[in-house]
């Protein structure tokens, strides 16, 4: 329009009627120079309003949006920054709803919402009044983890419900509930509403038992407070080859739950040698990491051929690590916190669980068994270790060969298999190590490498022993041993100092051996047995902790050469 106006204009002027010696030429060169002069402007404005991509090497997106938007950060040498440069953001796709349901399935695993999601619009119960199947959005959950089952006589907590048809279960398949319960020996009854894959109402049966996962003489035997229980709930005879879907616990047949559990069943055709579980970690405020590396590799050549983390709160140090180990197939973690009403908010979780050591040791159990009962069909042994405890072979240099070794013994005593084989504790104390110095052809990070000094002394043979558990017999764990079993009952071989010991890497010994632990400390021996795996350790650890960007880029270790 504006350009109209003008050429109207300079018609009118310079050649009134548009007549005139040379009035069109000229005309038409002013409105050339006019239209490419639009073109031009046009031309700057659209490619000023188009994204410059920019592609740069893989930084640190936090120290990035960083550099954007503090202005306080910036150097004044810096001139690469680019103010239009687009912000690192994850353009990755929404999920379907579909997807949605597999991520919620392996976040929460004791969910059957795959299962929900595939008949959610089936009419499943007997009516709308009676024992239908509740929706995922119906259920009480407490704390995320947890669902709640509310009585006339006590609150029960649920985590996790799992299908034992083991041979040595003289009950039949039965499916086992863990969970607290805020009564000592409860006597409600509960029903066991069983939900099975093409059948539309449950099968009831009542519960068969309580199964305290604790003795009464460790304390804490008071009403009101969370108790850990395992509840047994037999499938009636007609559906024993059946597995079921999920599982309600009620107290009165017909009600209709605020709970149900997906029934956790997983059997391979062949098990494994060892897998390792570990309670919920509780470090937010400790980087433990490097320390973490080591004892993952050294357990690795050791021959776990998978370790079980519990998650609490953790330094974000540790969370890379663990993320690290798990892209590489060697570490599954599961996110777990407190039932009931106990705290679960950061740091104060921590100061819970320091004063309160009893609820911590109840807390506890909940995660080891529900590691067990997850891969009881998936390997032979499992063991319960704390990440400053090693099982360490004498001789040999893995677990298997130390098995095939123990095994003939112990059957030579007795025909039958043992419920564990238990390993005595000993202690590598910081101290010990800062009275001799450090080992130069080490790294100082390689923290169990450089801790070769232990107490001359063992602990008293049962006490603090850590156990290889056997799939097939044990019922019921708590950290140091089981404490009920299947079949020919608790047995458990302790396996000679001899042929291996359980290395206890700790700044002090526990309180309960505060006696003992100046013993300990004045007479001490070294034992350089781990050093067998120094060579490959070292490798492993250095390379994991590069890949991890601990060092700077081609920065070797040099310290003490």
């Amino acid at each position: 329009m504006r350009l109209r106006q003008v050429y109207t204009r300079i018609k009118m002027n310079c050649c009134p009627g548009g007549k005139g010696p040379g009035g069109g030429r000229f005309i038409t060169r002013v409105l050339g120079l006019f239209l490419l002069w639009g073109l031009v402007v046009i031309a700057i404005l659209q490619i000023r309003s188009l994204p410059i991509e920019v592609h740069v090497p893989h930084l640190n997106g936090r120290l990035l949006l960083q550099k954007r938007l503090d202005p306080l950060t910036r150097h004044a040498d810096s001139t690469t920054e680019s103010i239009d440069e687009e912000p690192f953001v994850d353009k990755s796709p929404s999920l379907s709803e579909d997807k949605l349901v597999e991520d919620i399935q392996k976040r929460m695993p004791s969910l059957p919402i795959a299962y929900w999601n595939k008949n959610k619009n089936k009419p499943m119960g007997f009516n709308n009044t009676c024992a239908r199947f509740p929706s995922m959005f119906d259920l009480e959950f407490n704390n995320i983890y947890w669902q709640t089952l509310r009585t006339s006589n006590g609150t029960f907590q649920l985590f996790g419900a799992y299908l034992d048809a083991r041979q040595n279960n003289r009950l039949g398949p039965t499916v086992r509930i863990l969970g607290m319960i805020d009564r000592i020996e409860p006597t409600v009854v509960t029903y066991c509403q069983f939900w099975f894959e093409g059948k539309k109402e449950p099968v009831i049966a009542k519960s068969f038992e309580y199964k305290y996962i604790w003795y009464k003489k460790w304390g804490n035997y008071k009403q009101g407070i969370y108790q850990p229980y395992l509840t047994a709930c037999v499938i009636p005879i007609e559906y024993r080859n059946v597995v079921p879907e999920s599982i309600s616990l009620v107290e009165k047949a017909c009600d209709n739950a605020t709970n149900n559990l997906r029934v956790i069943y997983s059997r391979p055709k062949e098990k494994k040698g060892f897998a390792v579980c570990v309670k919920g970690l509780d470090f937010l405020h400790e980087d433990l990491s490097v320390r973490l590396v080591e004892w993952i590799e050294l357990l690795n050549l050791l021959g776990a051929d998978k370790i079980f983390f519990y998650e609490l709160q953790v330094h974000p140090n540790i969370s890379k690590v663990l993320n690290y180990y798990e892209n590489e197939g060697k570490v599954h973690v599961t996110p777990i916190n407190l039932a009931g009403g106990q705290p679960n908010g950061p740091s104060f979780q921590h100061l819970y669980l320091t004063k309160k050591t009893n609820n911590k040791r109840q807390n506890e159990v909940i995660p080891y068994n529900d590691c067990f009962y997850k891969h009881m069909y998936e390997y032979r042994y499992i063991a319960l270790l704390d990440i400053d405890e090693v099982i360490m072979p004498v001789d040999g240099t893995t677990w298997k060969e130390l098995m095939d070794k123990v095994l003939p013994k112990a059957l030579k005593i007795n025909k039958d298999e043992r419920a564990s084989y238990n390993v005595r504790n000993v202690y590598f104390l910081d101290d010990l190590l800062h009275n001799h110095g450090w080992f130069k052809e080490i790294p100082k990070y390689m923290h169990m490498l450089q801790h070769v000094y232990r107490a001359k002394n063992f602990t008293k043979p049962g006490q603090y022993v850590k156990c290889f558990h056997n799939t097939e017999k044990v019922l019921i764990l708590h950290n140091h041993y089981p404490l009920a079993c299947l079949a020919s009952g608790c047995t458990s071989y302790p396996i000679e100092t001899t042929d291996a010991q359980l290395h206890h890497y700790r700044a002090d010994c526990v309180k309960t051996l505060k006696k003992s632990c100046e013993d300990f400390k004045k007479n001490s021996v070294m034992d350089t047995t781990i050093w067998k795996f120094k060579q490959p350790l070292i490798a492993r650890v250095s390379t994991a902790l590069r890949t991890l960007g601990y060092f700077s880029p081609g920065k070797k270790y040099e310290e003490g050469r």
